[in-house]
């Protein structure tokens, strides 16, 4: 005889508070920038009142009337200690959870230092499990031990559990409350059990459990409200396709939720025990965050562009990255006064513009492409090969069309009069040439292959496009550039 049982995993008495991802506005002038604006401004005028009376009052008037996650993100403009004020403004609890959920890490590590452990105790308490580590995540060890001793063993049990696993990882993106059935019960009776846990979220799927308690399918809530309540649930279940593991990347999460449009992705261990839930808006914020690392590589810096930072903090993530751009460009420069003697390098210094310029960005077309293809999934070990030479014979036919069009375009001013450089014409257009093409095909193979260096030694591929290879790229292709003209120009001497 099989046995009923039900698994509500999660704290029945924990109230969610209705959390919507934030809306990202790629534009600057798109409708959540303006909003943005509009309520800074307004934030800046009222600390800006003369009395402090007349300042609370405004700033309560303000928190009252606008969504705690409009708030959370117009106070990173703010000033730290004002933002403390504008966080004990908000109306109940519920906003402040919501506040604290989408503000930045160094506006909740400002409001933490001003709050005690009680204030801090009440608003864990009523967040789900994940969104609490998030937050917690921003506190010293220390405090975080006494906050976790203040909370419900079982909640803090079930934070701590989360805490385990590696930040990027699926495991700490999923959340451990969630609704899983045996396959025996009724529609009727997963509808009770749902209705009696507000606390826990409604993931657009229940899950559906064998008598082993491993995952046997799921239904989606759609299924629970068109079929009669006397129904089990193994009737209208349907199969698991897609699941990972808490080791799990997030980046694989997020793969598998893009490619397939999964609403909740179940998270297994090894013998297929469901140990938690990761929801479409958990792999937002992932996007998100993968988003913003992805452009701060492609910049050459290792500040967080979401979150602003003082000036000379700004200046410091930075200068590590331009410094190599610097010790590059003196490079190039030692390498030129070295050559400055021979015959060929009389019109050399002013073609090295063009060459670097062309060079650069080829390689950066070669990296960027490439790295788009591994982040979407679209570029896998098979298809690997294939895309290689396809850059590299794109590569070659820039190097060759371009270059021919270069020399010519250089012949024939020299030989017209319009400019000189006190070279021969043919030798000086075939030099320009030839050197175009190598200082491409250099440019080429390394914005092709230093991806995959770089992903092969777990460095984010994104580096490929940043400061660092493209100054390697443009001492590597003014080199060759001098190498082909040293060898090129004497012969027609």
């Amino acid at each position: 005889m099989k046995k009923d049982f039900v698994e509500i995993n999660g704290n029945s008495d924990d109230a969610e508070p209705e959390v919507h991802a934030p809306a990202i506005g790629n534009l600057m002038d798109s409708k959540t920038s303006q909003l943005d604006d509009v309520l800074n401004e307004k934030l800046e005028s009222a600390f800006h009142k003369q009395t402090s009376q007349i300042l609370l009052h405004d700033v309560a008037k303000i928190a009252s009337e606008h969504d705690p996650i409009d708030l959370a993100h117009a106070v990173t403009r703010l000033p730290p200690l004002a933002r403390i004020v504008v966080y004990d403004n908000l109306p109940d609890l519920n906003a402040k959870i919501i506040f604290m959920i989408n503000t930045g890490s160094n506006t909740r590590t400002a409001i933490f230092r001003q709050i005690d452990d009680n204030e801090i105790k009440r608003l864990i308490e009523k967040m789900p499990p994940d969104e609490a580590v998030w937050i917690l995540d921003d506190m010293s060890d220390r405090r975080l031990k006494r906050v976790l001793d203040l909370l419900e063993p079982k909640k803090a049990a079930r934070i701590r559990e989360l805490q385990k696993h590696d930040r990027h990882s699926a495991g700490r993106l999923m959340t451990n409350e969630f609704f899983a059935f045996h396959m025996n019960t009724s529609i009727g009776e997963v509808a009770t059990q749902i209705r009696d846990n507000p606390g826990i979220e409604l993931t657009r799927s229940i899950f559906v459990l064998n008598d082993e308690g491993a995952l046997a399918g799921y239904v989606p809530d759609r299924n629970l409200i068109v079929n009669p309540d006397y129904l089990p649930i193994r009737q209208v279940m349907r199969p698991v396709l897609h699941k990972v593991t808490v080791e799990d990347s997030r980046d694989v999460v997020v793969d598998v939720v893009e490619r397939y449009k999964i609403a909740a992705l179940p998270v297994v261990d090894e013998d297929n025990h469901l140990l938690g839930v990761i929801t479409y808006e958990d792999v937002v914020e992932a996007m998100e965050d993968i988003a913003d690392e992805t452009i701060a590589s492609f910049a050459g810096t290792a500040e967080n562009v979401s979150e602003p930072a003082p000036i000379i903090q700004r200046f410091f993530w930075r200068a590590p990255w331009l410094l190599v751009t610097l010790l590059a460009g003196l490079f190039t420069a030692s390498a030129m006064a070295y050559f400055k003697n021979s015959s060929w390098f009389v019109f050399v210094p002013f073609f090295v513009p063009l060459i670097a310029g062309m060079s650069g960005n080829v390689g950066i077309q070669c990296s960027t492409i490439l790295v788009r293809g591994m982040s979407t999934g679209s570029l896998s070990s098979g298809s690997r090969f294939d895309a290689v030479k396809k850059e590299l014979v794109i590569g070659l036919m820039i190097g060759v069309v371009f270059g021919i069009f270069c020399g010519l375009a250089v012949f024939l001013l020299n030989h017209f009069g319009v400019y000189s450089v006190g070279a021969d014409p043919m030798a000086l257009g075939t030099t320009v040439s030839v050197g175009l093409l190598g200082a491409c095909m250099v440019a080429t193979m390394l914005g092709t292959f230093s991806p995959f260096f770089f992903a092969r030694f777990g460095i984010d591929p994104a580096v490929a496009s940043g400061p660092i290879v493209t100054a390697f790229n443009d001492v590597c292709a003014t080199l060759m550039f001098f190498l082909i003209a040293k060898v090129i120009y004497p012969l027609f001497i």
